[in-house]
């Protein structure tokens, strides 16, 4: 056969037995995702992934929480969003997304994060000072920290999300002093905390009252006339840090020999503290407060001791944000003085606080609140202790001392004894003649005098005076004056110095005369300096007059 024939025979077998057109070619699938795992949060969110395909395609998710869109598209590169709704189970959970396409299948795992669960059944417990296991139950959904912030709780069984009961070992408590530790529980951002409030020794002793007869206005009648022994022992850090020497029994004798028959110690305490964790006062300064408090006590001197500005921890915080752990401070020092003293006569006195106050303007009734929590912790924690200290007077203050607020706003604390309980108040009017320190200031007070301020005179205090006996001495609650002074001014003619000193002690005989008259008792202050813008009276280290027209004018109001 010729070569063309055989050519031409080979063309039609081709095409009739198996060829075909380029037109007519067979496509082959191809498939890719762009990721082949998606992390969401537990809160649910959506997501964004791409398909690339040649072909038509479609997509299903295994898991009714987690949802696509599309379910189908065709040849290309598509955008496929998948969404999650919230995971409230406490398991992390997982979706697989399929994609076919053709005989072609891939797929996408899509694991959400787990809720996490930490709760506490109890979290605050009250232990006795024995000790002893506490069990703190709870839900939980995964393994937790553990963290115990003192070192007499400690952890008896071991953590794990098995666990939904916890075992912790606490001490004895040897002390009288209250404590309180936490124990902080953490899963993932959840934290949780058990307060473990542990009781001291019971401090408590039988009442007696021997010794303390007398009510708050027979013992009251009893305070001829005060003096302070200011700016010493309320020191913080040493009562000499601020310039004057140790309080000595030579100095209390000497305010005894002029006419005093009462002191008030102002006293510091937070300063002295072994911590500020468990408010323990250090055992050499309660030992030095007595060293001060029996040289007035032996002197048959009735004697106020209280808790000065003492840093500001509870006199500069009546407000709500401080008042739970001021109050729990408040008790835990009171408990500890009047324990220390629980065994002094009626010659000793408490007084809960001092000048509290938030700023000098008018208190809200939140100031007032709390103000007057802080005087009732203070009543409650004496009366607690038992002993002499069931009957002691105690002394407790309006707000900021101000006579006026006590007036208007001040309620007297709930005593579980009655008729114990002494108003004090303070008397610096008119500021701008007693302790105004700038160069405006004026040197003379009262009538018969020039250089007086437009206020505070002599009708002044005997209104206020008068208001005090009309609210609450006429109603046997005996009130003191527990600070008032007039400083004394320098930098004068010899002239002009002795008509100010003139008149300084007349306003000092003036104060004592109309209390005396409406049958208040007055402590006057003295911070100790006895020179000008001072209001010092004696030699610190000697007990000498050294203003003995100041000492006679007032002591002679009661001769």
């Amino acid at each position: 056969m010729k070569l063309h024939h055989i050519l031409f025979s080979i063309w039609i077998g081709v095409m009739f037995f198996g060829g075909c057109s380029k037109d007519e070619t067979t496509t082959i699938p191809e498939l890719v995702l762009s990721v082949d795992r998606f992390d969401l949060s537990k809160a649910g969110e959506s997501k964004t992934f791409h398909i690339k395909s040649n072909v038509d395609w479609s997509i299903e998710s295994s898991e009714t929480w987690c949802t696509v869109m599309p379910l189908s598209g065709f040849a290309g590169t598509n955008a496929i969003t998948i969404t999650s709704s919230e995971n409230t189970s406490y398991e992390t959970r997982e979706s697989v997304v399929t994609v076919k396409a053709g005989d072609l299948s891939k797929t996408l795992t899509v694991s959400q994060n787990q809720d996490y669960l930490l709760a506490l059944n109890q979290a605050s417990f009250n232990i006795l000072s024995d000790g002893g296991d506490v069990d703190v139950s709870m839900q939980i959904s995964d393994d937790f920290n553990v963290e115990i912030d003192v070192d007499w709780i400690s952890q008896k069984s071991l953590k794990s999300v098995a666990d939904s009961i916890l075992t912790f070992k606490v001490e004895a408590n040897n002390t009288t002093l209250s404590r309180q530790g936490n124990i902080t529980f953490t899963l993932n951002d959840i934290t949780e905390t058990a307060v473990i409030k542990q009781s001291g020794i019971d401090i408590s002793i039988p009442a007696d009252e021997t010794g303390v007869e007398s009510d708050a206005m027979t013992l009251a009648s009893k305070m001829i006339v005060g003096w302070n022994i200011g700016n010493s022992m309320e020191v913080p850090g040493g009562e000499t840090l601020w310039g004057n020497p140790v309080v000595s029994k030579q100095l209390i004798d000497g305010i005894k020999d002029a006419g005093f028959n009462a002191i008030r110690i102002p006293c510091a305490w937070d300063s002295y503290l072994e911590d500020q964790t468990n408010y323990k006062i250090k055992d050499e300064w309660l030992a030095r407060v007595k060293e001060v408090v029996d040289y007035c006590v032996d002197n048959q001197m009735y004697t106020i001791l209280n808790i000065h500005w003492d840093g500001g921890w509870l006199e500069e915080h009546p407000m709500y944000e401080y008042q739970d752990e001021v109050n729990r401070k408040q008790e835990i020092l009171w408990k500890q003085i009047a324990v220390y003293f629980r065994d002094y006569d009626e010659h000793l006195l408490f007084a809960g606080t001092n000048e509290v106050r938030k700023d000098y303007n008018t208190p809200s009734n939140e100031n007032i609140e709390v103000q007057e929590s802080y005087v009732q912790t203070f009543v409650d924690a004496v009366r607690a202790t038992g002993g002499k200290n069931a009957y002691r007077n105690l002394v407790v203050q309006t707000y900021n001392t101000v006579i006026d607020h006590g007036i208007n706003l001040n309620t007297m604390p709930v005593d579980v004894v009655d008729n114990r309980l002494i108003l004090e108040v303070h008397y610096y009017d008119p500021y701008d003649f007693t302790i105004k320190t700038d160069d405006v200031f004026n040197t003379q007070w009262g009538q018969g005098y020039a250089d007086v301020s437009n206020w505070g005179q002599e009708d002044y205090l005997e209104a206020q005076f008068q208001k005090l006996k009309t609210k609450y001495i006429d109603n046997d609650i005996p009130v003191i004056i527990g600070e008032y002074s007039a400083m004394l001014r320098g930098d004068m003619s010899e002239e002009a110095q002795a008509l100010h000193e003139e008149s300084r002690n007349y306003y000092h005989k003036k104060i004592n005369e109309v209390a005396k008259a409406k049958g208040i008792t007055t402590f006057y202050w003295d911070n100790g300096y006895t020179t000008k813008n001072a209001s010092g009276l004696f030699n610190r280290a000697t007990g000498e007059p050294v203003h003995t027209d100041a000492i006679e004018a007032i002591v002679n109001v009661y001769k």
